[in-house]
């Protein structure tokens, strides 16, 4: 059967079905990371990204392309994790501009759609990479291109189009040397071609099992509870509230946390969702009125509906309710105005976050003055609202955030780009070392940009090395490299290759340390004693005498040791 044209129900269940096509085979393009170290990887970090954006789209009960678009553009934006996530957020979100005033999607509107997408993608990346996810939604934007005013049929369109991105990610080994030594395609590439073959699948008429996708649709809180069979004890707060804000000012990141905060006080189930024109609010409150007024700080109301969820002979109940909760709702207003108060005292021109791993090495960073420290690194990769929420949470007016891991800078970057009302000034810190050598060049008597020049400079001046194990075979930087081998991996890649952790370790620190080399630093992770630690740099400093070598407990997982040479 000809498609002509997708709805707004069917780009739902499409964008629903690549999302649990990719948390299916994301260990699949896992395995098709370059370096076999056992990171939180690029199939993990997509599926994460996509599944922020999918539990909002399955909570549309009846959609259209503009709540659709809204739900996947913030839900991935806010939800991106790594590199390739970033990037595909990108690609949603300039997807969703070309869907912006039309009801219906057709060939050549998806095929303007998808330009958007890539458009989007390169902006937001600094220096593309050919070879990459990047080059494969560009094979697909081309694609598209080249067939919207030739062919009608959606379906025809597709497989034409994903039939020409599989050829294009065939050639990114042709692309990037290391692609071809490892004997793989680019994961990110093969991720994006994932999500787009579940979505074809749906056109296709395939039934998909929705099931692995938590979401409860707003509606279903009231519409599917009978007062007939719920007791007082059972309903906490008796009116399922709902609304939506047309905006009227900028709605910040702070302006959300501060009114989630303030539905918390009046009740429970809540449900914010923000976009640049509209917030979606749902709450169950014994008081709506005091929820309303304060939306109205924020814009007119539309699309209200309350709806009472206790019989009419708990209405005594519910006010005597009503009152006990005013009264703690004033005693809260108070603790929290005098909170506000002193927020604003202890406000500081410059604060910092940073990503960090192990205990003892966000012992170090607090040490160093950090004032929040996202768990997170190689292991996991935290996500863009993870940055916009720690962000919410320091009271600075230029605040420095330190991703200490090259694959989390873009999503630093996306929650800089995000916030409006502090400067945020992000340090592309790619390793823990780099982090450190940051902090410890910030000069509190010199401006944000004289610091972040500074602190930019001096990174560079630091030699950072790992020490993991290897989870594949795989053949690498000329080096042949089995399940369990040690690896001592280097700015430049993997250096060194052996099976003693100790041994594997010094060669690595023979290729870092040289004669102008005055500092290095061992940091031991889980899995290893001070001892073994200790043995290693009184080895290090036999060899190198006029290097200081010091040893401290970071605690991190995975990685044995983290080098510094200064």
């Amino acid at each position: 059967m000809v498609i002509k044209a997708i709805d707004a129900a069917m780009l739902q269940k499409m964008f629903l079905a690549g999302a649990k096509n990719i948390e299916a085979k994301k260990e699949y393009i896992n395995e098709l990371n370059v370096f076999p170290v056992p990171d939180g990887d690029t199939g993990t970090n997509m599926t994460l990204t996509i599944l922020s954006a999918a539990k909002e789209v399955a909570a549309i009960e009846n959609p259209t392309m503009d709540s659709l678009s809204k739900a996947i553009s913030s839900g991935s934006l806010r939800g991106a994790r790594g590199n390739s996530g970033v990037i595909l957020s990108q690609l949603f979100r300039g997807f969703t501009r070309g869907l912006k005033g039309i009801e219906e999607i057709t060939v050549p509107v998806m095929a303007e759609a998808f330009g958007k997408a890539v458009e989007t993608a390169y902006k937001a990346v600094m220096k593309p990479k050919e070879g990459t996810i990047l080059t494969v939604a560009k094979g697909g934007a081309d694609k598209a291109a080249e067939l919207s005013g030739k062919v009608e049929d959606i379906k025809e369109f597709c497989k034409e189009v994903l039939s020409y991105m599989e050829y294009v990610l065939s050639q990114t080994p042709e692309m990037l040397p290391v692609l071809k030594e490892a004997g793989v395609v680019d994961s990110g590439g093969q991720g994006l071609l994932t999500v787009l073959q579940g979505g074809y699948d749906v056109l296709l008429g395939k039934e998909i099992d929705f099931e692995a996708i938590k979401a409860e649709p707003v509606k279903a809180v009231a519409s599917t509870m009978n007062s007939s069979e719920v007791s007082t004890a059972d309903i906490k707060f008796g009116y399922c509230t709902e609304f939506i804000i047309m905006l009227e000012k900028t709605f910040t990141m702070d302006d959300e946390l501060h009114f989630k905060d303030f539905l918390e006080n009046l009740g429970d189930s809540i449900v914010v969702v923000a976009d640049e024109e509209v917030v979606k609010v749902h709450v169950h409150t014994n008081d709506p009125g005091l929820a309303i007024q304060k939306a109205l700080t924020y814009g007119a109301l539309t699309s209200m509906k309350i709806d009472n969820m206790r019989q009419e002979h708990n209405e005594k109940v519910i006010r005597e309710e009503e009152r006990r909760i005013a009264k703690e709702k004033e005693t809260k207003k108070e603790e929290i105005k005098k909170e506000e108060i002193a927020t604003d005292q202890q406000k500081k021109p410059f604060g910092f976050i940073s990503v960090s791993v192990g205990e003892g090495l966000s012992e170090i960073f607090g040490g160093l003055g950090v004032d929040y420290l996202i768990e997170g690194g190689q292991t996991m990769n935290p996500s863009t609202a993870d940055m916009l929420d720690a962000i919410a949470k320091v009271h600075a007016e230029t605040i420095f955030i330190l991703p200490n891991n090259k694959n989390i800078i873009l999503a630093a970057e996306q929650a800089a780009e995000l916030t409006e009302d502090k400067e945020i000034i992000v340090i592309p810190t790619k390793t823990i070392p780099q982090g450190i050598t940051a902090l410890v060049n910030f000069m509190e008597e010199k401006s944000a940009k004289e610091n972040a020049d500074n602190m930019s400079n001096e990174i560079g001046n630091v030699k950072s090395g790992q020490v993991t194990y290897a989870v594949r075979d795989t053949s690498i930087d000329g080096k042949e490299i089995h399940v369990d081998d040690i690896m001592g991996i280097g700015e430049k890649g993997i250096e060194t290759v052996g099976q003693d952790i100790e041994q594997t370790t010094l060669e690595l620190l023979d290729t870092m340390v040289d004669e102008d080399s005055e500092l290095v630093s061992i940091f031991y992770g889980e899995g290893v004693t001070e001892k073994d630690a200790d043995a290693i740099a009184e080895k290090l400093s036999e060899k190198y005498p006029d290097t200081e070598v010091e040893v401290q407990f970071g605690g991190q997982p995975i990685y044995y040791y983290i080098l510094s040479v200064e």
